[in-house]
């Protein structure tokens, strides 16, 4: 399997970047959910790195995968994330309401900097771009 690092790190940047565009802009919800395609990517890059692959989406699982010691913190984290995938983009997570009613600042700003902090930890295993 061909190691593909750069690209889904390079990746990872750009949603990072999407994402605090997206609070900027008060889309909070889509700051979350980019914010989670950030840390994804970024943990694909480093199993890529490790010649691995893993399909799906759980950040919790794709760091258990790469088998490496992520402590506490990050994997706060990883789960804060994880919590946003689904209920950041579909109305019928909600009794009522669209994913927009339910999102704020605070939850965008925790959403990129705990993406800052994965895409952070996984360039200390792979290297910056």
């Amino acid at each position: 399997m061909p190691r593909r690092h750069l690209d889904w790190l390079r990746q990872a940047k750009r949603n990072l970047a999407s994402a605090e565009l997206n609070r900027g802009a008060g889309l909070y919800e889509e700051a979350c959910f980019e914010g989670h395609q950030a840390a994804e990517k970024a943990l694909k890059a480093l199993l890529s790195y490790m010649h691995m692959e893993r399909r799906g989406h759980s950040l919790v699982a794709l760091a258990r995968e790469a088998g490496l010691a992520v402590g506490e913190d990050l994997m706060r984290c990883l789960q804060y994330l994880d919590k946003h995938y689904i209920p950041a983009r579909y109305p019928d997570v909600y009794d009522e309401g669209a994913p927009m009613d339910y999102y704020n600042e605070e939850d965008a700003e925790r959403c990129i900097q705990c993406a800052e902090r994965v895409l952070s930890w996984v360039e200390g295993r792979v290297g910056p771009l």
